[in-house]
């Protein structure tokens, strides 16, 4: 991973509120990294970031935004930790509502598990990763060896 990392924020409807709340209170520290989000969360983040920056004169709130998250975000956002893009997932996901995308979720949270990326599901987890001193660091995950996964013989 490098020093300056990629931050995924994802959020359920419901859980959009918290997760401004909570980048609004680490605003000084988001500035420090890339933000990747899906495409209404991000609006929402982006806008509360800048509005506490008073409109970010220095030009440091770095959000992308994807897709919304039911129209290919999540996949995009998953696309994106294959390819090495992203170093953690805050990802707020609302467990009392079904999604009509739940399909899309669980893809997303399995890759993000198979590449060992840190994931958060909730706030509390949230501030321990954005207070990790790993966070300032150079920091090498142990990817697990899928080759003899991707070696192995199958039968038609």
């Amino acid at each position: 991973m490098k020093k300056r990392k990629t931050i995924a924020l994802v959020a359920h409807d419901n859980r959009k509120k918290d997760l401004v709340e909570w980048a609004e209170f680490n605003v000084a520290i988001l500035t420090d990294y890339d933000m990747i989000c899906t495409g209404t969360t991000g609006t929402l983040v982006e806008t509360a970031l800048r509005a506490k920056l008073s409109d970010d004169p220095e030009g440091k709130l770095h959000v992308t935004k994807l897709k919304s998250g039911p129209l290919g975000g999540d996949q995009q956002m998953g696309a994106l930790i294959c390819d090495g893009k992203i170093d953690y997932l805050i990802f707020l996901w609302d467990p009392m509502e079904p999604q009509p995308h739940d399909v899309d979720v669980k893809a997303l949270l399995r890759i993000a598990s198979v590449y060992n990326i840190p994931t958060a599901t909730n706030r509390s987890t949230a501030d321990f990763i954005i207070s990790s001193p790993l966070m300032g660091s150079d920091y090498h995950p142990i990817i697990k060896n899928f080759s003899e996964y991707l070696n192995r013989v199958v039968g038609l």
